[in-house]
């Protein structure tokens, strides 16, 4: 009898051990593809040209590609990443409560969203503007005011209208995107404001082709920026050092021209890492 308690103490033991060891691997988000782990990145799922997620599940846009090749030099083959949603209103508290390792969702670099989170880059200089209806007579900021405005929650945009742009205009503040462009195409509201770069993928998407135009205002410099947890310089390093190395041999000007090319997007050339533009 007491062989056989021994045997079974044992093989308890041996269970408890090999459980904790499959519980252990699960969790391995930061082990890079030399452990066989997972790395989570936060993107936009509703972005054209920046992040999308696809009918058939995979994602698309400059974001997306941006991201991934961080991802590769931070050690983790595409398949070892797990994109995850992060709207705008939502990306500080997906960092802090580490839901994500990193983030790359048309984050501009603030200085009252740098007190909350640090930022490798800027990777992208884009410029806030409008988007109207083909017809729209709206050709400056002030033509917004008394107009019907969407935006996003969270967003800079929403903040500067609210602030300089036109503080009298009817600011709708929605979830995302698609939302205020299905509002514009429908005449709920005026006008559509965010990142020219967001604006001209909408744009340019087949359903709406023809029926929308960008005013081509400059409102503001949007310094895009890869947001990681507050305190890790560690990996703020490699990311900046990723996004130089993307910068140099050619693959940064290969993801503009994929993915803002169908677009006619202009964009600015690439900035340099580490210098925000004001």
């Amino acid at each position: 009898m007491k062989l056989s308690k021994v045997v079974a103490a044992s093989a308890a033991v041996l269970a408890l051990t090999a459980t904790a060891t499959a519980c252990g691997s699960d969790n391995k988000d930061d082990s890079g593809s030399s452990g066989g782990g997972k790395i989570k990145v936060g993107i936009k799922y509703d972005q054209p040209g920046l992040g999308l997620k696809q009918p058939d599940g995979s994602f698309a846009g400059f974001d997306v590609d941006v991201a991934t090749y961080v991802a590769k030099e931070l050690g983790y083959k595409p398949s070892q990443i797990d994109f995850v949603e992060t709207k705008s209103a939502d990306r500080e508290n997906a960092l802090a409560r580490g839901d994500v390792k990193f983030i790359a969702a048309t984050y501009s670099i603030t200085d009252e969203r740098k007190a909350k989170v640090d930022f490798a880059g800027p990777y992208l200089l884009a410029h806030q503007d409008l988007l109207v209806k083909a017809d729209s007579k709206i050709a400056k900021g002030d033509d917004l005011n008394g107009k019907k405005l969407c935006s996003v929650t969270g967003s800079t945009s929403a903040q500067n209208v609210q602030k300089t742009i036109a503080p009298k205009a009817n600011l709708r503040q929605y979830s995302g995107y698609s939302e205020c462009i299905a509002g514009l195409q429908s005449g709920a509201v005026d006008a559509v404001t965010t990142d020219d770069s967001i604006l001209a993928g909408f744009a340019a998407q087949d359903k709406y082709k023809g029926q929308f135009k960008l005013a081509g205002l400059k409102l503001s410099n949007e310094n895009y920026g890869i947001g990681n947890k507050k305190g890790d310089s560690a990996l703020e390093k490699k990311i900046n050092a990723a996004l130089t190395k993307m910068v140099g041999d050619g693959a940064w000007d290969a993801a503009v021209k994929k993915n803002f090319g169908p677009a006619e997007y202009k964009n600015e050339p690439a900035p340099k890492i580490g210098v925000i533009v004001k």
